[in-house]
C-alpha cells in the first residue's frame, strides 16, 4: 500500500535513523554541567579548609614572633631605658654602633667557630653511632636511651651540673689526680684557650642524642634491597655506605645540619648558666644573645639591646634563606607536588 502522503515508507532504506513502529524513541542524554562552577566551589572549599585549620597557626606566629620582632625594630630606633614611652630618637645610630662595636665582632667570631665546630664534630660522629646502632646488636635499646637522655634533660640542669663538675676543685680535676693523670687538671671554664672547646664538648654531649635519632630515622627508611643487591654484587661495607647509604641519608643530614646552624646562632642557655654574662666574654665563648642581653637588659639600655634582637633575627634569616636556597631546594622540591590538572 502506497503511503498517500507521499513520504517514503516507515521501513524503508532512508529510514534507518527513524524509530520503527511500536518501539520507544530513546531519551536524550542530559547535558553535561559546566565544570567551571564545580571547580570554583571546589577551590573556595578548599580555601576555606586551608584558613580554618591554619588560622590559629597564623595568628600565634603573628603574635609571638612578627609582632614582637617589629617591635624590637621600632625600640631599636630610640634609646630606651625599658620603662615609659620611648621618647629619645636616635635612628640608626643602635644598629651602626652594633656593626663598628669590636665586642660585637668578637661574639660574631665565637659564634661562628661553635657553629662550625658543632657541624664538624655532631655530624660524623651521629652518623657513625646511627650506623652502629642501626645493626642488630645486643643492648641497642638501652643504648639509644642513654644516648638520648641528655637532650630531654633540662639545659638549667645540665649547665649547673657541669659547670660544678668543671670547676678548678671540681670533680673533673679531682678525678685526673685520682687516676694519676693530675698533670691533664686545667681550668676548663676561665681558660681561654680551653673554655671553647669545654662548651664544644658540653653542646656535643648535650644535642648528639637529637642528631643521632633523626640519622637512625633516616636510615631506615632507607630499602635494604639496595644494599643487599650492592652485596651481591661485590661492594663492601664501607663502600655500601659511602656509595649507597650516605647519599640516601642526605636529605636527613642536611635537615640536621640547618636545624643546628639555627640552633648556634641562638645559643644562650648553656652560656648564660655556665659562664654568665661577664666571664663568657673574658673566656671565649660569648655568644650574639649572650651579648644582647648583657648590652640590653644588664645595661638598662633597651633600644640597644632590642636593635641587637633585629640584627641576630636578619642574620639567622639570611642564613635561613640562603641554606634554603642553596641546599635545601632540591629536598623540598621533591617533597612537593603538584597537583592534577
Amino acid at each position: 500500500m502506497s503511503n498517500t502522503l507521499g513520504t517514503e515508507p516507515v521501513d524503508g532504506p532512508q529510514s534507518q535513523g527513524t524509530p520503527r513502529a511500536g518501539r520507544a524513541a530513546p531519551s536524550a542524554r542530559p547535558a553535561p554541567r559546566p565544570a567551571a562552577p564545580r571547580r570554583r566551589r571546589g577551590r573556595a572549599k578548599l580555601r576555606f579548609e586551608i584558613a580554618v585549620l591554619s588560622g590559629p597557626a597564623v595568628l600565634v606566629f603573628l603574635a609571638f614572633v612578627i609582632f614582637p620582632v617589629a617591635l624590637a625594630a621600632f625600640y631599636g630606633f630610640y634609646r630606651w631605658h625599658g620603662y615609659g614611652p620611648p621618647t629619645d630618637w636616635v635612628g640608626l645610630r643602635n644598629y651602626r654602633l652594633i656593626l663598628t662595636d669590636p665586642a660585637f665582632q668578637q661574639v660574631l667570631w665565637h659564634t661562628g667557630v661553635i657553629l662550625v665546630l658543632s657541624l664538624a664534630v655532631q655530624g660524623p660522629l651521629a652518623i657513625g653511632l646511627a650506623l652502629l646502632l642501626n645493626q642488630r646488636i645486643r643492648g641497642r635499646s638501652a643504648i639509644r636511651i642513654l644516648i638520648f637522655v641528655p637532650y630531654v634533660v633540662s639545659e638549667v640542669i645540665v649547665g649547673t651540673g657541669w659547670s660544678l663538675m668543671l670547676q678548678s676543685n671540681g670533680a673533673l680535676n679531682d678525678l685526673l689526680a685520682h687516676v694519676g693523670l693530675g698533670f691533664l687538671r686545667a681550668d676548663w671554664l676561665a681558660d681561654p684557650d680551653l673554655a671553647i672547646w669545654t662548651l664544644l664538648g658540653i653542646i656535643s654531649w648535650k644535642y648528639i642524642g637529637f642528631a643521632v635519632i633523626l640519622m637512625l630515622a633516616g636510615l631506615q627508611s632507607i630499602p635494604e634491597e639496595l644494599s643487599e643487591a650492592a652485596q651481591i654484587d661485590g661492594a663492601s661495607y664501607w663502600q655500601i655506605q659511602r656509595l649507597v647509604t650516605l647519599p640516601l641519608l642526605g636529605p636527613t643530614i642536611r635537615i640536621w645540619a640547618f636545624l643546628s646552624i639555627i640552633g648556634s646562632l641562638q645559643l644562650f642557655d648553656l652560656v648564660y648558666i655556665i659562664w654568665g654574662p661577664y666571664v663568657a666574654g673574658t673566656a671565649g665563648t660569648s655568644t650574639m644573645a649572650i651579648y644582647m642581653v648583657g648590652q640590653g637588659r644588664n645595661a638598662g639600655n633597651y633600644g640597644y639591646g632590642s636593635a641587637i634582637a633585629v640584627v641576630m633575627f636578619l642574620i639567622s634569616l639570611v642564613v635561613a634563606l640562603l641554606y634554603q636556597r642553596f641546599l635545601l631546594r632540591r629536598d623540598l622540591r621533591g617533597a612537593l607536588t603538584e597537583g592534577a590538572s
